[in-house]
């Protein structure tokens, strides 16, 4: 007996692990990751070369930025970048700190200083992984291609005013918004001009521009740093670079885990964590649309972000998501698979090591011409323009979506586009819907019961969905019915019926009654009984007759209703209380 218990325990236990094992197996890296970094391996090293020159002082500056210093951002870049690139979803992204993460970071660092961060990262990581594994990533796939191309649009025009400062050899720029940081830069530029500066980042972004038309493959941007490092170390040229670098990353700790304040962070750390999914999910998203062949698994990208954010904290990093200008521009180094992701976060590592003092005479102006340049790629000028084009609520979305990325953030950017293209398609599906007169056909009927007939029954065909949107719009539109006993109702083309629709289409039969004139349902739809059932609605006409499998019948019910004599107007046979 005991065996035979222990038997059942271990296959229930079996049994119930089984489908979450399956689960995180599908979410492992595969053996074609593998395969794929020995395709063009010189190519992806090369493009995580360049990466790595354009992500190095992004990484400092928002580590910087979110108040856990350089040395975070650093240890975010190499440790999220590759663990995000080996068990992410997309073969061609690059993740690390971004400047929308340091923005939601600032708060949590003034009410729980540097643990409160680790920890929130850490609780963000936990998060993704759960929704991971409740297959919940390939829901960004619904969302419109308008708020997709205007908040690529969007982030472009941030990245660029980010730039700006570089750009113009201005420090001490700061201000709430990216938009006004460049206006102050631009300000002081123009009191105490130094053209240096914005030569070498033209400069950079004109090489990258004509050189991809002339040699797509070659690394440009590497070439465009290289010659403006060389030029302001020989010349006195007035250039600010990328200065002291952090020698070493922290040693792997677990100190900040505080189970106490789960309940306190666990806002937060939502917050965080809904970031990193959107702003991942939506990377990926563009990366697929700048390549042929690349199609992410959503899932898996959240897997990929979520471990490494778990692992991020214990080397004091800040939470990471996908970067789409470092994306961008591995794309457009014409990255192939992982290996170029990869290689980005071992550069970054060997710099800090070996070649922090020639990184360190990098010329910020340089860099922010690369991203110039990147900015410019990331947006396909020709595509944007048919979209706006095409309709008026693609247009509006789109505009909509790059006002607001560009005025507020990213994550409300989205939520305004998506609920906008929602009313828009909301108030486009109602519109279809339609009501209008049918003639009957008196199939067998003598002409006097023809005559009847047309004289008394008036039929009425509803297309499309009677749903909350549509309802009251569409029913109102029956006109004020003399001289008729009988309505049919001819429901077979309804697509949709929800609450309201069952609602109005009771007050409607309701006000109809009340009148003396009967109304019968044709056609009506398991589902949609079903619907008018629970609200008392159904089960009533299903009693009196009401409901009729076809419109011939229904037309056999009328003649019936026809030979009795008629209620008197006004005449309330039934109503709904």
């Amino acid at each position: 007996m005991r065996t035979n218990s222990f038997d059942r325990t271990f296959h229930l236990l079996r049994t119930t692990t089984r489908g979450p094992v399956r689960r995180l197996r599908e979410l492992l890296p595969t053996r074609d990751d593998l395969i794929a970094t020995r395709r063009n391996p010189r190519q992806d090293l090369l493009a995580g070369l360049t990466v790595a020159i354009v992500a190095l002082p992004l990484a400092l500056a928002f580590g910087v930025a979110s108040g856990l210093g350089a040395q975070a951002g650093l240890a975010t870049a190499v440790i999220a970048g590759v663990l995000a690139a080996v068990f992410g979803g997309s073969s061609i992204q690059v993740s690390g700190p971004t400047g929308a993460m340091t923005v939601v970071l600032i708060p949590v660092v003034d009410a729980h200083g540097a643990t409160g961060v680790l920890m929130v990262g850490f609780l963000a990581g936990l998060v993704l992984i759960g929704l991971a594994l409740a297959r919940l990533g390939r829901f960004v796939r619904y969302l419109p291609v308008s708020v997709i191309e205007g908040f690529t649009a969007g982030i472009a025009v941030v990245i660029s005013l980010q730039q700006i400062p570089s750009a113009l050899g201005v420090t001490g720029a700061s201000d709430d918004r990216v938009w006004s940081v460049a206006a102050d830069a631009v300000r002081r530029f123009v009191a105490e001009p130094h053209p240096a500066p914005l030569l070498v980042a033209l400069g950079v972004m004109a090489l990258m521009l004509t050189g991809a038309r002339w040699h797509p493959r070659v690394p440009f941007s590497l070439i465009g740093i290289a010659i403006a490092t060389a030029v302001g170390r020989v010349s006195d040229l007035d250039l600010i670079t990328l200065g002291h670098l952090p020698a070493t990353l922290p040693a792997p700790s677990l100190g900040f885990i505080d189970l106490g304040a789960v309940s306190v962070l666990a806002t937060a750390a939502l917050a965080i964590a809904a970031l990193a999914a959107l702003e991942s999910l939506l990377c990926a998203t563009v990366a697929d649309a700048m390549t042929v062949n690349e199609r992410h698994d959503p899932d898996r990208e959240l897997f990929g972000q979520g471990l490494a954010n778990i692992v991020v904290p214990m080397f004091g990093g800040i939470p990471a998501t996908a970067a789409i200008a470092r994306t961008a521009v591995n794309v457009r180094a014409g990255a192939t698979s992982r290996l170029a992701a990869v290689s980005h976060a071992l550069v970054l590592l060997l710099l800090v090591f070996v070649a922090a003092p020639l990184v360190s005479a990098i010329p910020l102006a340089a860099l922010a011409g690369v991203l110039f340049a990147t900015c410019v790629r990331m947006v396909e000028a020709s595509s944007l323009i048919a979209l706006v084009r095409s309709t008026r609520s693609d247009a509006l979305i789109v505009c909509l979506t790059f006002a607001v990325t560009v005025a507020l953030d990213l994550v409300t950017a989205v939520g305004v586009g998506v609920a906008v293209a929602i009313l828009l398609a909301l108030r486009s599906v109602a519109r279809s819907a339609r009501i209008d007169e049918v003639e009957l056909d008196g199939g067998d009927h003598s002409d006097e019961e023809r005559a009847l007939l047309a004289e008394h029954v008036v039929a009425y065909r509803i297309d499309g969905p009677l749903f909350f949107a549509a309802a009251h719009r569409l029913l109102l539109e029956l006109p004020d019915l003399v001289e008729v006993h009988v309505v049919i109702l001819r429901m077979s083309h309804v697509t949709t019926l929800d609450a309201t629709g069952a609602h109005v289409l009771d007050d409607t039969i309701t006000r109809l009654e009340r009148r003396g004139i009967a109304v019968l349902l044709s056609g009506l739809a398991p589902a949609h009984e079903k619907i008018l059932t629970s609200l008392g609605v159904g089960g009533r006409l299903r009693a009196a007759g009401r409901i009729i499998p076809d419109t011939p019948s229904a037309i056999n019910a009328a003649r019936e209703l026809l030979a009795d004599p008629p209620a008197p107007r006004g005449t309330q046979r039934h109503v709904l209380n």
